[in-house]
């Protein structure tokens, strides 16, 4: 399944790149990622972490285009202190790092030449599920996650400065229906234009 969608992926955005007629760039970026992980099974509170990956801007028109990116996330939260009552196996007040490969595919709004908006679905795969796996062998989290993605970027000559919210869809506890898990991330960052 990851293939199929990676490779849809792949289709979308070269045909994309190859019809772009204002403009098409890449570049690098990095920032903060600011992770609450809700449901009753976590602790209330954002805890930070990082992501670092690649960025293509194609404008169609001035004030439309799309903005996919590959990015490496460190989602990070804390178990509640009665984790282990609603969930067998999962210990209280433990640390947990969820490390995903995302991928958001964004609508590039361009307001002016200095400012875009920028909104759209990211979907994330979870890259190191043999770290949550808990006592009994079974995984607690799902192997993807699906957002929703909005935001603002700054465009500074070469650089990029945004920030943006993500809101998890769905459920990515893999334990059944006992607690349901959700992720939101604040996402603040830099970026170069090669």
């Amino acid at each position: 399944m990851k293939k199929i969608i990676l490779s849809a992926i792949a289709v979308i955005l070269i045909s994309a790149a190859s019809y772009a007629q204002a403009g098409f760039r890449v570049g690098i970026k990095g920032g903060t990622d600011l992770t609450q992980l809700s449901g009753q099974s976590f602790s209330n509170g954002f805890k930070a972490g990082y992501q670092l990956g690649g960025f293509m801007e194609i404008d169609f028109s001035k004030p439309f285009g799309i903005q996919p990116e590959i990015l490496f996330s460190q989602l990070n939260g804390i178990t509640s202190s009665n984790a282990s009552s609603i969930v067998n196996n999962l210990n209280n007040n433990q640390n947990i790092q969820l490390n995903y490969l995302s991928i958001p595919v964004l609508l590039r709004l361009n307001a002016n030449k200095m400012v875009t908006f920028l909104v759209g679905p990211q979907y994330s795969i979870l890259i190191n599920p043999h770290q949550t796996t808990l006592q009994n062998g079974q995984d607690a989290f799902k192997s993807g996650d699906f957002a929703m993605v909005g935001g603002l970027q700054l465009n500074l000559s070469f650089f990029r400065i945004y920030g943006r919210y993500a809101i998890g869809l769905n459920n990515i506890g893999d334990l059944g229906n006992q607690d349901s898990w959700k992720s939101q991330q604040i996402q603040l960052g830099i970026g170069f234009r090669l």
